[in-house]
């Protein structure tokens, strides 16, 4: 039996701000360990579809890889990368209709990078969306210290020609934001 995550954050919700459909190509960026995102997305693209699974660790990997084996989800492709390295994930650029970074800014040292990488994952029309923890003393949260800042997002995605599609409240613990890019 495998923990979805979802009391905190339910990825049918997010699947709905990005619009998530059938033979999309897709990346859960930092996806951890129980795939809360990246096993409900992959049902959801199909068999036309794709759904990358990325992480640091590779422990995390194998077990996204036996489980998408268990499930017979043959669109899942589990993808080691280092999300600070801005050219770390072997991703084709310019190939994703949707990226995920759920959960985890909180846990990197330069999110800008994890920023600038997903972007160039990218194609015209797509979105990204962030979800991170809201800044507040919640005793089970990260430090402050390690909490990210959605105005520096916000001002990111401008820079970058994305457009502030929506931001929004997911539960009461987590913030998010979903970026659209169009060239």
């Amino acid at each position: 039996m495998y923990h979805s995550g979802n009391q905190m954050i339910d990825p049918e919700i997010l699947f709905e701000k990005v619009q998530l459909r059938p033979g999309m190509h897709a990346a859960d960026l930092g996806c951890g360990k129980t795939g809360h995102v990246v096993f409900p997305g992959a049902a959801i693209l199909g068999e036309m579809g794709v759904m990358y699974a990325v992480d640091i660790l590779k422990e995390v990997l194998i077990e996204i890889k036996k489980r998408a084996a268990i499930e017979s989800l043959i669109n899942i492709q589990p993808v080691w990368s280092d999300l600070e390295r801005v050219d770390g994930t072997k991703i084709p650029a310019r190939s994703l209709d949707v990226a995920f970074i759920i959960n985890m800014l909180f846990q990197a040292k330069n999110h800008l990078a994890v920023l600038d990488g997903a972007l160039k994952l990218l194609k015209n029309k797509a979105r990204l969306i962030v979800v991170d923890w809201k800044k507040n003393s919640l005793p089970f949260a990260p430090p402050t210290d390690r909490l990210i800042n959605f105005d520096e997002i916000k001002k990111w995605a401008r820079s970058k020609g994305l457009a502030v599609q929506e931001e929004f409240d997911m539960g009461g613990y987590h913030h998010g934001v979903v970026l659209y890019k169009q060239e």
